[in-house]
């Protein structure tokens, strides 16, 4: 009875010390920040559009700002990675990531603290001002009124630079009323995280009819579609 006992007491010994000490081990162990998004080739979403918003700015991408993650944003994301000393697999993990200064909790639509009321706006006015453009002239218009908030020499609020007196066409003739499509609200989100094809541009004007020879003075920044953009 006694050899019974001293054996069972062994055993949960045994069994108490390989738990402390695996205890210990994991408590030792370095925590590393994990990031929920891994990103590749076939990926879609908003986080998707971060990314390739960020890549196209710094010059890596060329390709459309669509959220899809196809072969370009892939070639992008390795010549990204190569130029940064990362893993060059095309992939977007946790390094890439922070690379890119995107956060686990980012999801590209987060739009930067601007209120749902913000974003509706800026859809409307891009809407209204540029729904016979290209889908980069829709974005090129929501830049415009971002670098303007970023100004400055204009309001510091949406609404403030929006409806500013005789700032946009089409709020002098109604047309920000009109219900507007997918499209334009994409651009906004696009424009309000930072896609700026306008290198800057605080004006545009269509030279054909605009009316102010004051506009014609401005330094011309890049032309999309009928609008010229400037500084």
């Amino acid at each position: 009875m006694k050899k019974i006992f001293k054996i069972t007491t062994l055993f949960v010994m045994a069994f108490v010390t390989c738990f402390c000490v695996s205890t210990t081990i994991t408590n030792a162990m370095p925590t590393e920040t994990v990031y929920a998004v891994t990103l590749k080739q076939g990926s879609t979403g908003s986080t998707v559009r971060t990314v390739q918003t960020k890549l196209k700015n710094w010059g890596y991408y060329k390709g459309s700002v669509d959220g899809i993650f196809g072969s370009q944003t892939k070639e992008a994301v390795k010549y990204f990675q190569r130029k940064n000393g990362l893993k060059v697999d095309g992939i977007v993990g946790n390094q890439t990531l922070k690379a890119l200064g995107i956060s686990s909790g980012d999801s590209g639509s987060s739009t930067s603290g601007y209120s749902q009321s913000d974003i509706e706006l800026l859809t409307r006015l891009i809407y209204g001002e540029a729904r016979g453009e290209s889908y980069v002239g829709q974005v090129a218009v929501g830049a415009v009124v971002m670098n303007r908030l970023r100004s400055s020499a204009f309001p510091n609020t949406m609404s403030g630079v929006i409806y500013q007196r005789y700032a946009f066409t089409a709020v002098d003739d109604g047309q920000i009323n009109l219900s507007p499509n997918s499209s334009a609200r994409k651009a906004a989100l696009d424009a309000i995280n930072g896609w700026d094809p306008t290198y800057g541009a605080i004006y545009y004007y269509n030279p054909r009819t605009a009316t102010s020879s004051w506009i014609f003075t401005r330094q011309t920044t890049v032309t999309i579609g009928n609008h010229v953009f400037a500084k």
